[in-house]
């Protein structure tokens, strides 16, 4: 084994996988949080872990990693649990009932922390909000060999860093409860009330869910700080929701841009400095980056949702109306006058562009400054002004509208693919056209 992949193993692997490992956890979870709204809790419970961290130490005099994380983890589910009590018993929005919750825990342990058995105990701020992700290196003995079977022997194995231990539980066990309640999981995050209706306990599985994002946060919060946590559960599953709006294809696609944010921000922030002779960057810091970044792009460019392809869409359809509105004009003019109007009559209506596009489109002709309608573009208006006609006439039926009060709404509801009832007039004692 050459030297550089065994610095490779020592100093980079288990951190990446820890990274990686954390990615997924939080983005596989994330993805009900984002659909439930609940896209802060991750934040509240990283906040509120602080008084379990205070407690385990007070109980064990000891920063011993399991009591720790126990402590974190127990004061999770009180997070959690506290947080459904003031929603119900307060009658109060979700954000609002996280707000209260994890900002009394978190006061109540700074309070914890400034009594006089914590003044001595060093807890690293640094740690807190970034993690010890570079130091979750495989500290092997001195008189290792450099080969595969060395390196990974059984002996070693103790040497594993243990939040990789711990995350990779953490993976295992909520892909689990995924996979077995995926219908249960989808169907109480999108209508709690229907899924109560049909036998399945929508708030035993929002517990359970809970239970699962308080483990994987208080899990990834130990290794990668609590700014990062909240970067990996809000963040991929935010872009898949922008790029798909099926659950099944939108957790996988959280699952490939979390592995993809986890290991291009530990290259850019570990291989990239390296390579142009600089130190190197937080990991913690440059993975949330990256995350931010894919959310960035797939709200810009994502096909559907993406803010060019809405813009996009919007000029379209802003053409198209544009387009009906004047070949409706051409036609309505058309039932009083013979003669075929001048642009200049035209108004509004003869925008430029808007006749370039009909002429183009071979929906006008225009000839010694007047405008027709062509075959195809009389049959094109017709249908718009009979659907128009169609719309008046149910408006004042059926709704109880008053005729002067109907064309605005029936201006709208004939660009949709709605279909109003047949008739033979409107409310105005029009003849509507005929198909």
């Amino acid at each position: 084994m050459s030297d550089s992949i065994f610095q490779f193993i020592t100093l980079d692997l288990f951190p990446l996988l820890a990274a990686t490992l954390a990615s997924l956890v939080c983005a596989l979870l994330g993805n009900y949080l984002v659909l439930r709204r609940q896209s802060m809790m991750g934040d509240a419970i990283s906040h509120a872990v602080l008084p379990g961290l205070v407690v385990a130490f007070l109980i064990t005099q000891q920063r011993l990693p399991i009591p720790m994380f126990l402590g974190a983890a127990v004061a999770g589910l009180v997070t959690v649990i506290l947080i459904e009590l003031v929603r119900k018993l307060g009658r109060v929005e979700p954000g609002a009932a996280m707000g209260v919750v994890f900002s009394v825990l978190f006061a109540f342990g700074v309070l914890l922390l400034s009594s006089d058995r914590m003044r001595s105990v060093d807890l690293d701020a640094d740690c807190v909000l970034h993690g010890v992700l570079e130091g979750l290196t495989l500290n092997l003995p001195h008189d290792t060999p450099h080969t595969w079977g060395g390196i990974f022997s059984l002996s070693n194995l103790a040497h594993i860093p243990r939040p990789v231990v711990t995350l990779l539980v953490v993976l295992l066990i909520s892909s689990t409860c995924v996979a077995i309640l995926f219908k249960e999981f989808r169907l109480a995050a999108f209508d709690p009330a229907l899924a109560t209706a049909q036998g399945f306990r929508a708030g035993a599985l929002h517990m359970l869910l809970m239970a699962l994002v308080a483990a994987a946060t208080v899990a990834s919060f130990e290794a990668v700080g609590s700014i990062l946590v909240i970067a990996m559960l809000i963040c991929p599953p935010a872009a898949a929701r922008l790029l798909t709006d099926r659950l099944n294809t939108q957790i996988w696609a959280s699952l490939v841009l979390a592995l993809t944010s986890a290991v291009s921000g530990y290259a850019s922030a570990i291989y990239i400095p390296s390579a142009m002779g600089r130190d190197s960057v937080s990991v913690a810091g440059s993975i949330a980056v990256a995350s931010g970044l894919i959310l960035a792009l797939a709200a810009l460019f994502a096909p559907t949702h993406g803010v060019l392809a809405r813009t996009l869409r919007q000029k379209r359809l802003t053409r198209e109306i544009a387009l009906d509105d004047l070949l409706a004009m051409l036609y309505r003019a058309k039932e009083i006058e013979a003669e075929p109007l001048s642009v200049a009559s035209l108004g509004f209506a003869a925008e430029p562009r808007t006749l370039a596009i009909a002429r183009q489109a071979d929906l006008i002709a225009l000839a010694n400054d007047r405008v027709t309608l062509t075959p195809s573009g009389l049959d094109r208006a017709r249908n718009l002004v009979r659907t128009h006609r169609l719309w008046e006439t149910y408006l004042v039926d059926e709704a109880g509208l008053a005729p002067d009060h109907v064309h605005d709404i029936a201006e709208k509801l004939e660009h949709t693919n709605l279909t109003p009832p047949d008739a033979e007039h409107d409310p105005h004692g029009r003849r509507i056209p005929s198909e």
